[in-house]
């Protein structure tokens, strides 16, 4: 039989208490270890789940709905309908079964007996018995087991009672894991929730990990949506030989809808306590980030310390938005002592910067300033880059028909420099010494309208251009002084001391200029046919490139150098348009690159299998223009550039890059990368990399790198890696870990041994975390530490951008900076 009513939803969601304190962040949980099937079955002939709702909207949408009921045989009267035997209820994507179901529609009430089983979007359950009342909205479920269907977790309860927004859970457990592989549970006596307020309140909780109890909590207060509310994160906990025992407490304080802060207390034995704050915020046009660190008086340096950090953004318009990131720091020692990794000590400034940002479909602008600060001790502020106060730019490219293309590139900058404050170095590292050395900058205009052909065919392109570079300086009187001493010690071959005023006033000059035409022809063509290896199809092709470039030579032995510097040699050089990277200096040129590239694509998927470049430069003339320490480039032939990538399989990847000078009969630089995946998640990767110094033939650089990530078993995995310097004879990083996985517990082991400094001083570290799938962690962070030590780590990894470098990261929770 079947009849129609209206009857409110039994509100069982409140059993999603529990499983709202789980984190959400960070890489997905891996539940292939677990148990197919679940500890509530899917209930045949029940609606499917609501996709694609919140629970409101699920609950709104399901509020304009009826409540069919049917059942085997009815009984009773109209007002009393009493039905037997394989009782359904449907409403929307709510389904209830029972044996038994009573309706009092005079006192409200209802009772449901006998294999109860109830699902909807969200979960499912089994109980023995629900009762209450529609008119009152109290509602009371008797020994039930629940599944969650949208994440996984599952528990009981002895009971639940609501009344209205209000619920109350008796005798109640959650776990992740299968009830057969119990391998921790989270337990309440009771469990108080109000789902109007968004919170609940637990009393006597406690977590086992198989039996033992490993946490009791008398009284915990914890969100069950997605609203927010203040309280306590999950703490973190580590050692280290630099820091000690280094405890971590975070307190979360949710000020207002769009607005928040985290105050993070932070206690290390060796230093002292620390106090850490973030406020965000976010409005329709803009969003923004303070971080703030203060630590009075660190016992190891004798001096109070902290760290300032602001990232923010505001939308201006639809093309305009104004950004800052902002950096400061007390000490030049602050990233070594709170960073955890070498990899920070890569960066020996923090940067600020500041401006407005523009873009249109054919132009892109600025506006900004850039501010530099010196986080290494063992550097001086010669180091550091100028400040640009400010820096304005517009670029302009626009195609007028098929065949031409008109553009512009433009910047003004203003460069200065802090006086630098002069220091010694002592037996207990270094002092001021109160003198003030003054610096000066200058101002500089760079303009290179240009027009260029872009000339293509199915297989061919041929792209000539023509450019016109103008760079003009407006320096202060003490950098024109500075300009000029040096040309006059270059000309007359003096050192300082015996270069007179005559010569500084030959070669003085506040308003230095240089303009000089740029032609580049950019040619190449495109060859392929169909090929077989093995039995599979594939596509070769040749690829032959031309790159003519001429720049006639102007001496500019009177310009500063205010950011500008030679770039490495590789295979982008072979086609740019000027060697250095900044406006200073402009190559003169007269020179061909030859190229050629070839590939092998599997036609079945597009992947490419193997890709062989080769390249040349032929200098037809020589380069004269240099800075200070370079070789000038002679005529005849640049290095060749060989880069090749070959994948013998699906799992395996090869790359290598060389170098070699025919001049001198040389390699200026070899490397090579060989990686491996291991089923679904293992990975072992080997690198070399050689580099030469090419200004005067010593080597740079020569490392070794070694790294995996290797299952065992399906629990089970070893992780390493050995990161040595051969030019040196050190370690750089050393690591050895192990992990064991379950269904839903996971606990990861790390020892680390890493440069700390560039003295080469080394740190060691132990590294413990425990992971409950679904509910948390506790300890240090070590995918972190893993995901950017093993590339390959989280296999996304390898497909992804590099993230980002040190002024987007706080040295207090991560690695400033990655590898």
């Amino acid at each position: 039989m079947r009849r129609a009513l209206r009857l409110l939803p039994i509100p069982f969601s409140i059993a999603l208490a529990l499983p709202a304190m789980a984190a959400d962040e960070g890489k997905p949980d891996n539940w292939g270890l677990c148990p197919i099937g679940d500890a509530v079955p899917v209930f045949p002939g029940a609606p499917p789940p609501a996709t694609g709702l919140t629970g409101e909207q699920a609950r709104e949408k399901r509020a304009q709905e009826n409540t069919n009921i049917e059942g085997d045989m009815l009984s009773g009267t109209e007002n009393n309908p009493v039905y037997d035997g394989n009782v359904e209820l449907v409403r929307g994507d709510q389904y209830l079964k029972a044996d038994n179901f009573k309706l009092d529609q005079q006192a409200g009430t209802y009772e449901a007996t006998g294999n109860v089983r109830y699902q909807d979007s969200g979960m499912r359950v089994i109980a023995e018995k629900a009762h209450g009342s529609t008119d009152k909205d109290t509602h009371q479920i008797d020994n039930l087991r629940y599944q969650l269907v949208s994440r996984r977790g599952n528990g009981g309860a002895d009971s639940i009672v609501m009344q209205g927004p209000s619920g109350q859970l008796n005798g109640a457990t959650y776990s992740t894991c299968a009830p057969s592989q119990r391998s921790w549970e989270l337990r309440a006596n009771r469990i108080d929730v109000d789902t109007d307020e968004g919170f609940g309140v637990a009393r006597n909780a406690i977590v086992r990990i198989g039996k033992v109890p490993v946490l009791y909590v008398p009284w915990i207060k914890f969100p069950v949506d997605d609203r927010r509310h203040t309280g306590l994160l999950y703490p973190a906990v580590s050692s280290s030989g630099r820091n000690g025992f280094d405890y971590r407490q975070p307190i979360y304080l949710n000020l207002a809808p769009n607005y928040d802060a985290t105050l993070t207390p932070r206690y290390m034995s060796k230093r002292g306590f620390q106090l850490g704050a973030q406020f965000r915020y976010l409005y329709p046009d803009g969003k923004g980030v303070l971080d703030t660190t203060y630590m009075s008086n660190d016992k190891l340096r004798d001096r109070d310390r902290g760290r300032v950090a602001f990232k923010g953004e505001h939308n201006l318009s639809g093309q305009w938005q104004a950004r800052a990131d902002l950096n400061w720091i007390s000490d030049q020692r602050y990233l070594e002592d709170f960073g955890n990794s070498l990899y920070g000590q890569a960066a020996y400034s923090m940067t600020s910067t500041a401006g407005v940002w523009g873009r249109g479909q054919y132009w892109d602008a600025g506006a900004q300033i850039d501010y530099y600060q010196l986080s290494d001790y063992t550097l001086t502020e010669d180091s550091l880059p100028y400040h640009r106060l400010p820096r304005a730019f517009f670029n302009w490219e626009q195609p007028f028909g098929r065949w031409l293309k008109a553009g512009v590139h433009t910047e003004a900058v203003r460069f200065a420099r802090d006086d630098l404050k002069v220091k010694r170095f002592t037996d207990d590292g270094f002092e001021y010494t109160g003198e003030v050395q003054k610096r000066y900058g200058g101002s500089r205009l760079d303009l290179m309208p240009y027009v260029s052909t872009p000339l293509q065919g199915p297989s061919w392109f041929i792209t000539p251009t023509l450019a016109w570079r103008y760079t003009g300086y407006q320096l202060d009187g003490g950098k024109a002084d500075e300009l000029a001493i040096s040309q006059a010690m270059t000309k007359y071959g003096v050192d300082a001391a015996g270069v007179t005023p005559a010569m500084i006033a030959e070669f003085r000059n506040t308003s230095p200029s240089r303009s000089l035409p740029i032609g580049t022809i950019d040619a190449g063509m495109f060859f392929d046919r169909d090929a077989t290896v093995g039995d599979k199809p594939y596509l070769q092709t040749l690829e032959p490139r031309l790159f003519y470039l001429n720049a006639p030579y102007r001496d500019q032995d009177g310009l500063p150098l205010f950011d500008t510097a030679p770039m490495t040699f590789s295979w982008g050089s072979l086609f740019r348009d000027n060697r250095y990277s900044g406006a200073d200096r402009q190559a003169d040129a007269n020179q061909l690159t030859l190229a050629l590239t070839s590939r092998l694509i599997r036609q079945t998927d597009g992947k490419e299998k193997l890709a062989v470049s080769l390249g040349q430069i032929r200098y037809f003339d020589g380069s004269q223009v240099t800075v200070p320490g370079e070789p000038i480039i002679e005529r005849g032939k640049s290095a060749w550039v060989a880069e090749a990538q070959y994948a013998p399989s699906d799992r395996w990847n090869i790359a290598a890059a060389y170098q070699w000078d025919p001049k001198f009969r040389r390699e200026d630089l070899a490397t090579i990368r060989a990686r491996y995946l291991i089923g679904g998640d293992g990975v072992v990767n080997i690198g070399y990399r050689y580099r030469r110094n090419t200004s005067d033939g010593s080597d740079l650089l020569e490392q070794a790198d070694f790294s995996f990530l290797y299952p065992v078993t399906p629990s089970w995995s070893v992780v390493g890696r050995y990161y040595h310097s051969l030019r040196d004879h050190k370690l750089l990083e050393a690591l050895a870990g192990v992990q064991w996985d379950s269904c839903c517990m996971s606990v990861r082991v790390l020892g680390r041994r890493y440069v700390r400094n560039r003295e080469g001083e080394l740190n060691n570290s132990i590294q413990v975390e425990f992971e409950l799938k679904g509910l948390g962690s506790a300890g240090q962070d070590t995918e972190r530490t893993l995901r950017r030590a093993i590339l390959g780590y989280y296999r996304d990894d390898l497909y992804l951008v590099p993230p980002a470098s040190i002024r987007h990261q706080n040295p207090e929770t991560s690695d400033p900076t990655l590898p």
